[in-house]
């Protein structure tokens, strides 16, 4: 069995050095077996060049450690010279494929350094360890053609594809920039793919700065430029040269790359979009390896002379031989500061045994009993104090809960101990008297509660401060037995805190275990730098130490900082035969030593290295013993060990006196690996794991690897597991978590046909490995540090390695830097989180992050979703100092990391996208509509009541003209009073009777005729504000036979803005002539006029405030009701400018539908807070009142800016019971008034007698807005039913308009039922399907119906490509067709096609007669049960978005609102959100409401939620300031203006990150 076990491992062992020869020449043969292949060949330069001009590394080369010192890299852990090269040698395949990453904008403010004075040359002395591998001899002259550019400059800047920053370092280097511009060159040959290349904005220069230059100091916001005259058809009419325009270029060329394979075809099920599964790859590897047997180590020898337990070996050794030193602890001088004997421990601890069982509480009633936890708080730097504390509390049979000092009261991971503590039943902590006078204090002197910590008593352990126990008291020393003895604490992956709990027998058989394991003899020295509260640095420096009378010697971390070198010069003071350190401790030795004469370690038989089991510490082991082999080191004396906080120690190397028998080593396929098997390296050179043995199972210990997931099952010999022990040794229990015990505790590994192997529980380690030939153990990495990305197995180590081989390490600290995994779109990704060293710029961190991306997608074939760099010293960290990961984590995902760089790589790394919706080829509308019927579905149309069948006494009916309505009412009602106008302090402004308007109209058509010399069906553009004489002058037009236009006036602020629009819509309507006030005819000519338009081509303007006196001759009365009656002008939402032609029969067809549906007499009063400029808003603003002779109580919206609650008080003070607003209206509202309800309410406003409250759209109902403000005003009285929507466009004004009846007035008069909601889901909805779905349900969006359909309107819903009719809930286009439609659009270009196309419609089967309007927005008609008062059943209809909104993205159609919910959703500080596309790209821009250094915090989330919830790529994210985001006075996105500024960079914009 035994040979077929290690038949396998013939092959690993080949790829070991045969002699175990960690010297040069072993480390020369494998570095160029490694990387041979892959180091590039300048072409013309001798194959033997790069090998020769690397410096030897022998142990006398101290050399390369002094140039080291001055990068001030810290932490070797992950260093591997080996790897470096790999990593370089891998990068220098990229230089062909030129890396062409598009560069961020940042914002001035957000820069920390730009100016070029602060770009120094890389500098070649102080990058990291090796620049021998590549990075030569760099002061060699250039002589001729391409192949004397030196190496380095290929691999350091070929990848890089920044020219310019070459020229940088190699003019200086080389004395002259000759060489840059060869480079240059030899670019420009490699560069052949893309011919039209972009400009490349990667480059830096003085000239091109990436920077947006902005005037310093100018501290005033310019207003955006937008809707400029020339933009404003534009979708692409966008300048190429802008710099916007040209990085999307650049990024989409990079983005055309072929990227991984795609993955494997799925099912396509009709209605769901299904994301990619991954199957696993046939050429995979698989483990075909004999299953393992499970290791035994030797027998746990009994020795007679061992204690039956640890305490009865501490009163052993304090009587018999009290003088011996038990601990020295040192000062930050690295004196010695105080000596530990054992008598003092002794003595001491029975002290403290003592005061914590009598003197703590009451006789009758003591605080702590035996068996009750207390904590242990103690600094790193009094190993004394701690160890009196931890025996006194083993004496006294209570549980030490050893933890880290509280620094403040929300300290990184303190909450969770804090949670440990209470779930343990915590009420005292022991302490210093240093400590506790430390600790931070409130102003009464008493240490407060820390975040999620139990109410504490702290106990100062001092001698001094305890009483003396009395003569007869002893503790009771029992032999060790299942009690608990301590309870170490382990922070979990999520950080989580769990108390491992260590019974007395555990504690006392593992120091047994170490005791034989190490060959410790009594009055050994050691020396300890290992934290003394947990782990190794507890079981020998506190525990197995005292059972052997041992002296350790404690070196605070503290000294470490100031004097790495210490704890060497520790060893050889004291002769120590032991030292137990981390691989970090033997860097920072090799870092500071500077040929120290003095240094002697051949007294040391062991060094034991805690994190041994780090692959990545290999390398620390190996320079360590270069250099101090000359020092007396020897090879066998270097022992890794490994442990965990469940099992204690696992497995370590033996201190051996052979030094024939080297160390094993393994040099592993890091792809096989991902698999979970074990391949020797073979064909992929650069991506190679080297690992080292942790020596053998302990002693008395049973060992095995199962598989990391699913049923604990045996693993192959050739497949990594989860190492697991059984042991009398080890942890027993998660504190108070049974559940959590039973998986980690009582484990019972399987065969492969399913039989446990032994009886007794295994205890899962936590460690990734597999036990190799001869029993010796290989860890290649923590279940912790796991990420399986889409089925491969990647260890967050090996990642960190990759990153910090990429040098030089100019631009990050080493020891500082995260990498974990977040799941997006169900599969993790990686996210990488370095701080950045505070002197690198830019452009350097840039291109460092780069290169790390494509370092780690050479080496482990696996892309990085996100690279974060943040400033120095700002991820939070552990006690010891090293990054606290999961707080880490935990601020990357809730949007608080602030990082300074971001580089976002989701177009690379998410494969599992769902596949590109094909468009099936179109079914013909004849078999849609027999499809129908055979499936019992009805063809979707639905009509308001029918006109002709309405009797009512309307009198308005009689005259087919509205101004002969208004001559009517001036003669029979003449003091009726039809508009009241308000001011911003809620009085009367101004207001007008019927018979006022008819005179005021009189005098402005005589104007119009007199002065204008106007002929009828002339243009006349009215520029009013909101109000009064907007009014006068319509009528005034009409009773002149002239044509009105309203125009909304120019912003007096942003006359640059707004005047363009102005100026268009006169030209575009061909106006004869002007009308307006005389502050606004000022305006119109004044200086910034004259800047922002040609004033002298404006018409004739009139001014209305100085009207003659006299009545015209006669009133002009049209001859045919189809004649012309005004124009209605209106911006889209996609930036056109749009008129439509209203006849005199549709206006008084439209006004007769609005007073039927809202029953609308002259008794009633109407509250309006709309714009009066087109739209249904112009119609109830202008003519209804005239129609129907009801009262209109006009709110211009722009008051409420000053007095949001104008509109509110209004409606309650006129007791009004029908009011129309807009969204902006309503959003003015909701935002102004939230806090203020009650103090309304103390006003007196009241808002039950609104019974209809209508928001005039031409949208989908914002439900969300809707249902807030009904809530929010709900206890002013306002009913929940009386908030609804209308729906209107430009081809019909009002489609839709639901007014409830409430109350009684429900039985009398046309009742509408509820507006219903109806839930779809998002995917069914991009696949322009309608599939409605219950409440709640993942993907569902609520849709509000739009309004009730108004009297003679007939709608159908039909397909926008075939032109048929669909069935009832069916996505489709909205066509419409009433007596209110306009007749056309009015346009100088005379478009025929769309003309006819968009008004004249007819469908391509079944009622082809009908002529119908097409309204350009999407919808469905469902049939509810609800029935209108006529007992029909009534038909929904819901607007889903303009058609010429929706993005065509993947094949399937996406509307900007859906997207731009989920973003705002995404983070607290995103206010607003505005989505569109460029080239395929989704550009997703939002207003940021904090400070500028969160806006990078935005990119990551904004690119997770829009994956996750739409299954796109964001292309590139823009954070702006918030208002930037242009929206119309209806209160819509502008999203094609915005889209236009931002490609013609006039966003300014805080940041830009192109995501890749």
């Amino acid at each position: 069995m035994a040979q077929a076990y290690l038949g396998f491992w013939k092959n690993v062992l080949k790829s070991l050095s045969p002699e175990g020869d960690i010297t040069q020449k072993g480390y020369e043969k494998k570095r160029s077996k490694l990387i041979g292949a892959y180091l590039p060949q300048p072409p013309g330069v001798d194959q033997a060049l790069p090998q020769e001009r690397r410096t030897p590394v022998t142990p006398s080369s101290s050399s390369r450690y002094h140039r080291r010192r001055s990068s001030g890299s810290r932490d070797e852990r992950y260093r591997s010279d080996v790897h470096t090269e790999a990593v370089q040698a891998a990068l220098a395949k990229h230089k062909e494929r030129k890396m062409a990453v598009p560069m961020p904008s940042k914002r001035r403010s957000l820069v920390v350094q730009t100016s070029m004075d602060a770009y120094t040359p890389p500098d070649t002395s102080s990058g990291s360890e090796d620049e021998g591998s590549v990075q030569g001899d760099s002061q060699g002259t250039p002589t001729s053609s391409q192949g004397s550019i030196n190496m380095e400059h290929w691999i350091s800047q070929a990848i890089h594809g920044s020219t310019t920053s070459t020229t940088s370092s190699s003019s200086t280097q080389s004395g002259g920039s000759g060489a840059a511009h060869r480079l240059a060159d030899v670019m420009a040959q490699t560069h052949i793919e893309n011919h039209s290349a972009p400009p490349d904005v990667t480059t830096y220069t003085s000239e091109h700065s990436i920077q947006v230059e902005r005037p310093q100091g100018s501290t005033a916001r310019v207003a955006p430029k937008y809707g400029n005259a020339e933009l404003m058809e534009t979708g692409d009419g966008v300048p190429v040269s802008s710099r916007v325009s040209a990085k999307i270029q650049q990024l989409v060329n990079t983005l055309k790359r072929p990227k991984r394979p795609p993955l494997r075809e799925f099912f396509v099920d009709d209605f769901e979009e299904l994301l990619e599964v991954q199957q696993p790859d046939p050429n995979q590897p698989k483990p075909e390896g004999a299953q393992m047997l499970a290791m035994r180590g030797e027998q746990l020898g009994v020795v007679t002379n061992w204690p039956p337990s640890l305490e009865a070996a501490l009163q052993r050794w304090g009587t018999i031989s009290p003088k011996a030193p038990c601990l020295t602890t040192m000062d930050t001088n690295g004196k010695p500061l105080y000596i530990l004997t054992y008598g003092k421990l002794w003595t001491r601890s029975m002290k403290v045994a003592y005061n914590i069982l009598h003197k703590l509480g009451t006789k009758q009633e003591p605080m702590v009993r035996p068996g009750d936890r207390v904590a242990l708080v103690f600094p790193n730097n009094d190993p004394a104090a701690f160890m009196v504390a931890f025996y006194g509390c083993l004496l006294a049979e209570v549980v030490p809960v050893p933890i880290e000092v509280p620094l403040t009261r929300k300290d990184a991971g303190s909450q969770q101990i804090g949670f440990l503590l209470g779930s343990c039943g915590v009420t005292v902590a022991l302490t210093s008297d240093a400590c506790h006078k430390g600790l931070p204090k409130s102003p009464t002197g008493e240490i407060p509660q820390f975040k999620g910590w139990p109410k504490l008593l702290w106990f100062v352990t001092e001698s001094k401060h305890l009483s003396k126990p009395p003569r007869d008291w002893f503790p009771h020393i029992k032999d060790a037995n299942n009690d608990t003895a301590y309870i170490e604490y382990k922070t979990c992956k999520d950080g989580s805190v769990l108390g491992v709990t260590v019974t007395r027998i555990a504690l006392l058989t593992h120091c047994q275990a170490l005791t034989q394991a190490c060959g410790y003899t009594e009055a050994e020295t050691i020396v300890n730098v290992l934290d003394f509260k947990k782990d190794v640095g507890l079981w020998h420096g506190i525990l197995t130490s005292v059972m052997n009378m041992m002296h350790v010697i404690s070196i605070p971390y503290s000294l470490m900082k100031v004097n790495p070198l210490s704890w060497i010069q520790k060893v050889c003071q004291y002769k120590a035969k032991v030292a137990c350190v981390k691989s970090r401790d033997m860097h920072w030795a090799l870092v500071a030593h500077r040929d120290q004469r003095d240094i002697n370690l051949s007294s040391l038989r062991m060094l034991i290295v805690a994190d041994g089991a780090n692959p990545w510490s290999i390398s620390s082991c190996d320079a360590f013993l270069n250099v101090f082999q000359s020092k007396g080191l020897r090879q066998e004396v270097i022992c890794p060990c490994a442990s965990s906080p469940e099992a204690l120690t696992v497995a370590i190397r033996r201190p051996t006196d052979d030094s024939n028998q080297p160390p094993g080593r393994g040099v592993l396929s890091m792809h096989g690996l991902t698999y979970g098997v074990i391949r020797v390296d073979s064909e992929e050179k650069l991506s190679v794991l080297t690992v080292q043995d942790v020596g053998l199972v302990m002693p008395g210990a049973i060992m095995c690897s199962v598989k990391p997931d699913g049923i604990p099952q045996l693993c192959k010999t050739d497949e990594i597991g989860e190492l697991c022990v059984c042991a009398i040794a080890t942890g027993t229990s998660y504190y108070g978590l049974s559940g959590m015990t039973k998986n980690t505790f009582e484990v019972f590994p399987m065969t492969s046909s399913g039989a446990p192997i032994s009886e007794y529980p295994f205890i899962r380690t936590g460690l990734l490995g597999f036990i190799g030939p001869g029993g010796l153990v290989f860890v290649i990495g923590k279940m912790d540090g796991l990420m399986v990305v889409s089925g491969r197995r990647h260890n967050a180590d090996d990642i960190v390695a990759t990153a910090l081989a990429v040098e030089p390490m100019k631009f990050v600290y080493r020891g500082r830097i995260a990498v974990f995994s977040v799941s997006v779109l169900h599969d993790e990704r990686i996210v990488i989180v370095a701080e950045q060293r505070p002197d690198s710029t830019e452009e350097d961190s840039f291109q460092w992050m780069s290169r790390v991306l494509q370092a780690i997608d050479s080496i482990h074939q696996v892309g990085v979703y996100c690279l974060a760099l943040v400033p120095a010293n700002t991820l939070p960290k552990t006690p010891l100092g090293g990054i606290h990961l999961s707080e880490t984590k935990q601020l990357f995902l809730e949007g608080s990391l602030h990082p300074c760089n971001v580089l976002m790589c989701p177009h690379t790394c998410v494969t599992n996208l769902p596949k590109p919706r094909q468009k099936q080829p179109e079914i013909g509308p004849a078999s849609v509509m027999v499809g129908n019927l055979v499936s019992g579905k009805r063809i979707a149309q639905a009509s308001g009541r029918d006109l002709g069948q309405i009797e009512d006494n309307d009198q308005a009916r009689k005259f087919l003209f509205l101004s002969e309505v208004l001559q009517w009412r001036a003669q029979t009602t003449p003091d009726h009073v039809l508009y009241t106008l308000l001011n911003c302090r809620g009085t009367i402004a101004n207001s007008l009777t019927c018979v006022q308007l008819h005179k005021r109209a009189e005098k402005i058509a005589v104007m119009l005729m007199e002065r204008g010399h106007l002929q009828d069906g002339d243009h006349v553009a009215l520029v009013y504000p909101p109000g009064i004489d907007l009014i006068a002058a319509f009528y005034g037009c009409l009773y002149a036979g002239c044509v009105p236009i309203t125009v909304r006036p120019p912003h007096p602020q942003n006359i640059a803005t707004t005047l363009p629009t102005v100026k268009m819509i006169v030209e575009v309507s061909r106006s004869a002539c002007l009308m307006t006030t005389q502050l606004i005819c000022k305006l119109l000519r004044s200086r910034e006029a004259a800047a922002a338009v040609d004033i002298r081509t404006w018409p004739p303007v009139l001014d209305t405030d100085d009207l003659p006196k006299k009545r015209p001759a006669q009133i002009y009365k049209p001859s045919n009701p189809d004649t012309l009656a005004y124009l209605d002008f209106s911006v889209s939402t996609t930036g056109m400018l749009a008129g439509v032609k209203m006849s005199h029969a549709a206006t008084s067809a439209f006004c007769r539908s609005i007073k039927l549906q809202c029953e609308l007499y002259p008794s009633r009063e109407v509250a309006i807070c709309l714009d009066p400029y087109c739209g249904l808003g112009f119609v109830l603003w202008c003519l209804c009142s005239v129609y129907s002779g009801h009262q209109s109580i006009l709110i211009p919206p722009s008051e409420l800016e000053t007095n949001p609650a104008l509109w509110l008080l209004a409606v309650s003070q006129y007791k009004v019971r029908d009011t129309f607003c807009s969204y902006s209206v309503m959003e003015l509202c909701t935002k102004g008034l939230g806090s203020q309800t009650e103090s309304l309410k103390a006003r007196g406003l009241d808002l039950s007698r609104v019974r209809t409250c209508v928001v005039v759209a031409e949208e989908r109902p914002r439900i969300a807005l809707t249902q807030s403000f009904s809530k929010l005003f709900k206890d002013l009285g306002l009913h929940p039913r009386a908030v609804s929507t209308s729906f209107g466009c430009r081809v019909n004004l009002a489609i839709c308009l639901q007014p409830h009846r409430l109350g009684k007035l429900a039985e009398q008069g046309t009742s509408g039922p509820d507006p219903t909601t109806v839930y779809v889901d998002m995917r069914a909805l991009r696949h322009d399907r309608v599939r409605l779905v219950e409440r709640g349900s993942p993907h569902s969006l609520p849709l509000m119906e739009s309004g009730k359909i108004l009297p003679g309107v007939r709608i159908i819903i039909a397909n926008p490509e075939t032109k048929g009719p669909l069935g009832d809930s069916h996505l489709g286009e909205i066509w419409v067709h009433s007596a209110h439609n306009a007749s056309g659009y009015f346009t100088i270009y005379g478009d025929e096609s769309l003309q006819s196309d968009h008004f004249n419609s007819r469908l391509s089967f079944g009622d082809t007669q009908t002529v119908w309007a097409r309204t350009g927005y999407l919808g469905f008609l469902r049939r509810t049960e609800l029935t209108d008062a006529n007992g029909e059943r009534h038909d929904a209809l819901y607007v889903v978005g303009a058609l010429d909104e929706a993005m065509e993205l993947r094949g399937m159609r996406y509307h900007p609102i859906d997207i731009e919910t989920s973003v705002i959703r995404a983070h607290k500080s995103i206010t607003e959100c505005a989505v569109f596309t460029w080239t395929n790209l989704l550009v997703v821009v939002v207003e940021l409401d904090g400070s500028e250094q969160e806006a990078l915090d935005l990119v990551p989330l904004v690119t997770n939620v829009v994956l996750e919830e739409h299954y796109l790529i964001v292309g590139v994210v823009v954070v702006v300031d918030i208002g930037v985001i242009p929206i119309n006075s209806r209160g819509e996105k502008q999203r094609m203006h915005l889209r236009d500024g931002f490609l013609a960079d006039q966003l300014d914009p805080i940041y830009v990150a192109y995501n890749m």
